[in-house]
């Protein structure tokens, strides 16, 4: 039979993107935050792109009526 579905690219699933290590400094600097102080998600969700591991950040970037929302987490075990 065939694999499980690729949530990632569904249409109703929010842009998840990994930060690239220039783009998490300047963000931990811009709020003045460390890790640990940024919201969680967990490596094995569903949504979470190819290639992620624990300690990147991932950009969730979410559409409404009123424009795209950003919203970032860490990613842990």
């Amino acid at each position: 039979m065939s694999s499980s579905p690729n949530n990632t690219f569904h249409i109703l699933q929010p842009k998840h993107t990994i930060l690239k290590q220039k783009e998490t400094d300047e963000l931990l600097e811009k709020f003045n935050i460390s890790l640990v102080q940024l919201p969680k998600i967990k490596i094995t969700d569903p949504a979470m792109p190819e290639g992620a591991s624990v300690g990147d950040i991932i950009k969730i970037e979410r559409k409404d009526g009123g424009g795209t929302h950003i919203y970032f987490r860490v990613v842990v075990l």
